[in-house]
């Protein structure tokens, strides 16, 4: 008897055409705006790390390439800031760190960059040495970012630090050219 009412029930509700696309509309549009908030998020992130990229890339050439003295670290850092435009408050939010690596003997970085955003409090950089003529470099760069939408599906799921700093990293190996 219960079931035969709800068949019924079920019968009359698919073949009543009466109301309005609201509901419908609400699940659509919601789900349209998701999937569009995400697409916004990623390609403003991809622009932001093809900037920082081309930055790393052009600083490191103009070090690679110098026959004077090697730049010091705020001089790479606004180097790489400069090329990079579109990066939000670079200088305070970029960490470098610059190692010489033996080629025969390979020892990567540590695994974690060294990053920091600019609310926290200043700390010492890691390592940054300038190498010599044809010694192997390699050159990380940390930015922290804000992300666009934080509280959308992708913005959600980056890995933030207490601030709500995503973080974004770059390496580039280059070899000094003899002076």
């Amino acid at each position: 008897m219960m079931m035969n009412r709800l068949t019924s029930f079920a019968r009359r509700f698919r073949k009543d055409e009466d109301g309005n696309a609201t509901v419908e509309f609400a699940v659509y549009f919601t789900v349209f705006f998701l999937l569009l908030a995400a697409a916004v998020e990623v390609a403003y992130m991809n622009l932001r790390h093809a900037m920082l990229e081309r930055g790393v890339d052009l600083a490191t050439r103009e070090i690679r390439l110098s026959t004077g003295d090697i730049p010091s670290y705020t001089d790479v850092r606004a180097m790489i800031c400069e090329k990079a435009a579109i990066l939000d408050d670079c200088e305070a939010n970029l960490r470098l760190e610059m190692v010489q690596v033996q080629p025969r003997d390979f020892s990567a970085a540590p695994v974690d960059a060294d990053c920091q955003n600019a609310a926290q409090d200043p700390h010492p950089v890691r390592n940054f040495v300038p190498g010599r003529d044809n010694d192997l470099m390699l050159m990380r760069a940390c930015l922290k970012y804000k992300p666009m939408l934080p509280t959308t599906s992708l913005g959600k799921k980056l890995n933030k630090d207490d601030e709500g700093y995503a973080q974004m990293v770059v390496t580039s190996a280059f070899v000094q050219e003899p002076r």
